[in-house]
């Protein structure tokens, strides 16, 4: 039952845009170290799994499971329902514990419920794995509406989750009523109002900014769980700067930004990311620096030097 604080890892890359292998296995050992996680998410946004090969995705897993004792969540990043189920079969027989399954592209000019419902079944049945449903903003038209999401929930049991972006605090509050009544866990991913988020119910998180800020998202998640208000107060304070810097316009820079960020807090060699990707400015850098500072996460005397 996918539930709790699932981080979403980086996937760091050699200056000729291969995988650095021995860079993410450092990557995966740090954020795995942290306590009170559930699980690791891999092959998502975070790690940039549209430039990345079918033949890569699998490598990324193979590497994760060797290094990692926690579940593992693929992700299932696919146009096609053909492919999708392919990526499904490979990661469960590579040792995934479940599936985050992202929409269709196509849906962006329109879906129907009945499209939505055999796409999953097609990942269903190509695997057992439980599965968690990537909901997106329904403005941009890969959103599923309540509806449709309770009608997959109906015709594919395996899907025990949803990774809730909806970006709309009525939406999201009215699915987690709705879902975790009848046994799917909502999981935020709403990390620039986690707090607002979380404290509305929802069972867990699943976020690219646990690759830099995993601890700060775990204990937050208890605190909120405890009752413990002033304490989430405090560690909210402590996110904030890093969520405004992580997740400012453009939003497509978001795990740019958190590379950047690994390496000025000594945990990344480079932040190469892959085209259509490319190098943030320095300003922007200095900004992301300044955000770490206010977190506490960088010393002002660390900053110096690395300034230096």
């Amino acid at each position: 039952m996918p539930g709790g604080v699932i981080p979403a890892v980086l996937l760091p890359f050699h200056d000729d845009l291969s995988i650095d292998e021995a860079s993410y296995r450092a990557h995966l050992r740090d954020v795995a170290a942290v306590d009170g996680l559930s699980a690791i998410t891999v092959n998502a946004h975070a790690s940039e799994v549209a430039s990345c090969t079918f033949e890569e995705q699998q490598r990324v897993l193979q590497l994760t499971r060797e290094e990692v004792r926690l579940p593992i969540v693929n992700g299932v990043y696919a146009d096609g329902s053909l492919e999708a189920a392919r990526i499904a079969r490979m990661a469960e027989q590579g040792g995934a514990s479940a599936l985050l399954v992202f929409p269709p592209a196509i849906y962006t000019f329109g879906q129907r419920p009945e499209m939505a419902v055999a796409h999953f079944k097609r990942i269903a049945d190509a695997s057992g794995l439980p599965l968690i449903l990537f909901q997106y903003p329904l403005a941009g038209g890969q959103g599923y509406p309540l509806s449709t999401v309770e009608k997959i929930c109906d015709a594919v049991p395996t899907v025990r989750a949803i990774k809730d972006w909806c970006a709309n605090p009525q939406q999201h509050e009215r699915q987690i009523r709705a879902l975790q009544g009848r046994g799917v866990n909502v999981l935020s991913t709403h990390s620039s109002w986690l707090l607002s988020s979380l404290v509305l119910g929802c069972n867990g998180l699943l976020s690219g900014s646990g690759s830099v800020i995993a601890d700060l998202q775990a204990q937050l998640f208890r605190a909120v769980k405890n009752n413990e208000l002033e304490k989430a107060r405090q560690l909210h304070a402590r996110i904030t700067p890093t969520a405004e810097v992580f997740y400012a316009e453009p939003w497509v820079d978001m795990h740019n930004r958190m590379k950047e960020a690994l390496v000025l807090l000594g945990k990344l060699r480079r932040a190469v990311v892959r085209p259509p990707l490319a190098k943030l400015p320095a300003e922007e850098i200095a900004r992301i620096r300044a955000a770490l500072v206010a977190a506490g996460l960088l010393g002002e005397e660390n900053q110096k030097r690395r300034v230096a």
